[in-house]
């Protein structure tokens, strides 16, 4: 690799219920920057969201006793806590107004990651993707339909670290790659054979696209290109660390 480039694509739409998010894409990359063989697009999990039906009213919840003892330790408001219990298989941590939770697709992060921003009125809030994994195959596939050129796919959201401040973005869903970049048992410059080094690609490359997104600026998609990502049927499920290992819990 020379040259790695990630370019934003702008001017998509409000996203709509059942909108085809891969002809939104195609219709914004287009003439410029395109969409070609060998690209990573990067898609921020709002939008698929949005287009999957995942936003419900707060005003539409009605929360249970656990959410209501829960939204006093927590402050938050006891209609999204019933959202967050409902997304998720346990809670992890609470301290304070911080809510960790284990989402259904064995996610660790806050709130089950819901979320209130870039989704409309007030007392809305979006919900993670049903799959992940398979929306992210979803539109790839369309892409390859409608262009011939296979592309890998990245769902990014944002997500906190247990040992780090700050916020990233990682990928909660994958297609088209793997997502490790794995070099264990090459050997570097100096004679030493590497032992643990398994790189996160699929999270470093949502990461490295939002620096063209932005939380503020209405960019929901970034197209990677120049990077030449291991070919094969991935998922971001492969990223989640089994429980037993995680010594964080």
């Amino acid at each position: 690799m020379s040259e790695v480039r990630i370019i934003p694509v702008r001017g998509l739409p409000e996203v709509p219920v059942g909108a085809d998010v891969a002809a939104l894409i195609l219709q914004a990359a287009r003439p410029q920057p395109d969409i070609l063989p060998g690209d990573i697009v990067v898609i921020t999990q709002k939008i698929v969201s949005k287009a999957e039906g995942r936003l419900v009213s707060l005003a539409d919840v009605t929360p249970s006793a656990q959410a209501e003892r829960l939204a006093i330790a927590t402050e938050k408001d006891p209609r999204l806590v019933e959202l967050i219990l409902r997304e998720s298989r346990a809670i992890v941590r609470q301290r304070g107004p911080v809510l960790i939770t284990e989402t259904r697709h064995g996610f660790v992060c806050a709130n089950a990651g819901i979320d209130a921003s870039n989704v409309g009125p007030e007392g809305l809030v979006s919900l993670l993707p049903e799959d992940p994994d398979a929306s992210a195959a979803a539109i790839r596939a369309r892409i390859a339909e409608r262009t011939g050129a296979e592309v890998a796919v990245i769902i990014s959201d944002t997500f906190g670290r247990a040992w780090r401040e700050g916020h990233t973005n990682v990928a909660v869903g994958v297609a088209g790659m793997l997502p490790f970049a794995d070099y264990v048992g090459q050997v570097d410059p100096h004679g030493y054979e590497l032992r643990v080094s398994t790189l996160a690609i699929a999270d470093e490359l949502a990461g490295a696209a939002e620096l063209v997104m932005g939380k503020l600026d209405q960019v929901p998609v970034a197209i990677v290109r120049g990077y030449a990502y291991p070919r094969g049927e991935g998922t971001a499920r492969q990223i989640v660390r089994d429980p037993e290992k995680d010594l964080f819990r």
